[in-house]
């Protein structure tokens, strides 16, 4: 029998090589996920593809929203970042299709994968593979690496509170959903006035004037506040004007640091009362 890459259908995380599909999906068994009321289901790349597509949709000059549609998985879209010194593509989603790559390679391809926390890593290797791209994840979050890449060649685990990129990007370890809970900063964003790319580690509620915090979202479980002072005090030295979440139209688009500021704030006096 022929050795598969399976997905998990509930989370879209891809794992190793095997005959048969896994047992159990670690990241969806973890508190902060759920196995679907289905019970656990499994999926390929291939198959994925002959039913679902990718929608592509310009969030921002230079910054392209990819996700798929029948929505999969958790769905999230995927930002390609475009940059003088090389693409960037932040968080990831599970479908790689053919008119992607060809809409990615005409805007000058892909230098690096950074991603936000595992609930984003998906097909990550497949993407870094086919781009001949890099791979920063924080290093707090390595057992949650389902599909290593091969001898770990193409994945850079990095560590501390920042880790600097190219064009003054910076990654950002936030911590709270995950210890190594990620946000980028995009300095060239927002017309040179900043922006901030968050995934769901700062997520953006229905209410766009403010964003939250949680350990868990579909399980309802919140921070405590010493971790949601950590997300401030390491974004505090950072400009940014708008913030970028992790699913479609989930933007603040104007003083999103005073957002952010505000929004701890009142996070702070609830979880007190």
């Amino acid at each position: 029998m022929a050795m598969e890459n399976f997905i998990c259908v509930q989370c879209g995380t891809q794992f190793s090589e095997t005959v048969e599909p896994p047992p159990n999906c670690p990241i969806c068994e973890d508190e902060r996920q759920f196995v679907r009321h289905e019970g656990q289901e499994w999926t390929t790349l291939k198959r994925l593809a002959t039913d679902h597509h990718n929608r592509l949709e310009e969030e921002a000059p230079r910054l392209l929203g990819i996700g798929t549609e029948p929505e999969f998985a958790i769905g999230q879209r995927a930002l390609l970042l475009q940059s003088p010194g090389g693409n960037l593509l932040w968080d990831c989603i599970a479908l790689l299709d053919d008119p992607t790559i060809v809409e990615i390679e005409a805007r000058g391809g892909l230098r690096a994968i950074a991603i936000s926390h595992p609930h984003f890593y998906t097909t990550m290797v497949e993407w870094a593979e086919r781009f001949d791209a890099q791979i920063f994840l924080h290093a707090a979050d390595r057992e949650w690496v389902m599909r290593p890449a091969p001898a770990g060649s193409r994945i850079q685990f990095w560590e501390g509170a920042t880790r600097s990129l190219w064009d003054g990007m910076t990654l950002i370890n936030c911590g709270g959903h995950f210890q190594g809970g990620t946000v980028l900063h995009w300095p060239a964003g927002a017309s040179g006035n900043g922006a901030l790319l968050t995934g769901d580690v700062i997520t953006v509620v229905q209410d766009r004037r403010y964003v939250s915090f949680m350990r868990s979202y579909p399980n309802l479980i919140p921070l405590g506040a010493n971790s949601i002072r950590l997300v401030v005090e390491r974004i505090e030295p950072f400009t940014f004007e708008q913030i970028y979440g992790g699913w479609w139209q989930a933007n603040v688009l104007s003083d999103a640091k005073a957002t952010v500021m505000r929004s701890a704030e009142r996070y702070l006096r609830a979880i007190r009362a």
